[in-house]
């Protein structure tokens, strides 16, 4: 199965850049991850099973293509997350704490939580995307939210005050 590059822009574009910003945390690296992985599918002559084998590839490439942007050696010109923050609107004020909360966890709790939540993946589809086990998939996903529940709560809490 091949599906043209434009159809599965228009459909993943936005899911990608989410995913790609999770783990680079910034925007114009994220448009970079988003733009190389569609390229790289344009250029490559794979089939697919499905269109669902297609959009867990593409996932896979951007989170692979967005850590080597993330640990690379120029990443000195990033945008820090305030920074993107302010250059995005929320809905309300408790959407912004969230997704500032989601960003801060180390990014393989990042990551599942991301894809479990916004991309609505399965356990057992984040494992074959993530190449590791449903086990250590379930692990990350409870520590992540556990890390997110104490942010949170303690945000909250301060606001009690």
């Amino acid at each position: 199965m091949r599906i043209e590059t434009e159809t599965l822009m228009a459909k993943y574009k936005d899911n990608l850049f989410a995913v790609a910003f999770s783990v680079c945390k910034n925007g114009a690296d994220a448009d970079d991850v988003v733009q190389d992985t569609f390229i790289q599918y344009h250029t490559l002559n794979k089939q697919f099973d499905s269109e669902q084998h297609i959009r867990s590839w593409l996932i896979r490439v951007a989170i692979n293509k967005a850590k080597n942007i993330h640990y690379s050696f120029w990443r000195r010109t990033s945008v820090p997350l305030k920074e993107y923050m302010e250059t995005l609107t929320f809905e309300t004020q408790e959407a912004e704490i969230i997704f500032e909360e989601v960003m801060k966890p180390p990014e393989k709790y990042r990551i599942v939580i991301h894809l479990f939540y916004y991309e609505d993946y399965t356990i057992r589809e984040m494992a074959e995307v993530l190449k590791v086990t449903e086990n250590n998939i379930k692990v990350r996903l409870t520590r992540g939210r556990k890390l997110l529940r104490v942010a949170l709560q303690e945000e909250w809490d301060d606001d009690d005050k």
